[in-house]
């Protein structure tokens, strides 16, 4: 799926799939490649990711046709650009709480190459020359625009978060959003449900893609759609690997005829 293609998914409704991708190894685009993916979401806000790690991993997905979402360190417009520059296809701003965070994003990702006192009128409503009005509206096509929202503020800037022009998506840190109501990782408390409810619907509502990344159960996924999300991303590349290694070496020993031993049940969680 391309970037322009998933825009025009997300704010149609369609649900896009996709998961977060910790490991920088180059076989890790040949084995993501077959899943069913549509896009790869990339965090360089908790893993550790250098900045040509991050270019070449951008590249190899980009050019398998899986759109490639990274999630900067903080919700600065130069940090967008530079994850832009080594082949991010959108960008994922966390922590949002406020319009000018999203204002000046915009600014980043859909008026680029734009900057100083020009960029400021346009963010005003200033009209660009025919020429370049064209010229940014051709690259934003293929660049897209997603804002976390984890947090009690940002749900109560939540409808002016929504009108600010060019917003592709609004994505859900269950973690933190969980942690800022006072339910710490209860994911199943009717108040996150009927917050997660909140954000989802508003955000249809206002033709902006909603959606969250989760590591649970298929069942737990289906809910947050029938909640009205239409931007999963599934679990993590190093979840998933855990998760498995330890079902299949529980069974490895079982026919061995070892005793299991004490296992830990917690999963990675990013």
């Amino acid at each position: 799926m391309s970037p322009a293609e998933m825009a025009q998914a997300l704010r149609a409704g369609r649900t896009v799939f996709g998961t977060l991708i910790v490991s920088p190894s180059p076989r890790w685009p040949e084995a993501v490649r077959g899943c069913g993916l549509d896009f790869v979401f990339i965090d360089t806000e908790h893993i550790a990711i250098d900045r040509a790690e991050l270019s070449w991993m951008c590249q190899a997905y980009a050019a398998l046709g899986l759109t490639p979402l990274v999630r900067i360190p903080s919700p600065d417009p130069y940090t967008a650009t530079m994850v832009l520059d080594g082949g991010a296809a959108g960008v994922v701003a966390p922590y949002i709480e406020s319009v000018e965070q999203v204002r000046a994003l915009r600014g980043a990702v859909k008026l680029r190459p734009i900057k100083g006192r020009k960029l400021e009128g346009l963010l005003d409503g200033a009209p660009a020359e025919p020429d370049l009005d064209r010229y940014i509206k051709n690259g934003a096509r293929n660049r897209l625009l997603i804002v976390n929202i984890e947090s009690v503020p940002a749900i109560d800037a939540l409808d002016d978060i929504l009108a600010v022009p060019d917003l592709d998506g609004v994505l859900i840190g269950p973690h933190d959003l969980s942690c800022n109501l006072g339910i710490p990782e209860q994911f199943d408390h009717p108040d996150f449900l009927k917050t997660c409810e909140t954000i989802f619907q508003k955000a249809r509502a206002g033709n902006v893609g909603a959606g969250i990344h989760f590591w649970g159960t298929v069942e737990q996924h289906a809910r947050f759609l029938e909640l009205g999300a239409n931007l999963l991303i599934h679990s993590a590349d190093i979840s998933l690997f855990q998760r498995h290694l330890r079902l299949e070496l529980a069974e490895l020993k079982k026919t061995a005829g070892l005793e299991e031993g004490s296992v830990s049940s917690e999963n990675v969680q990013i």
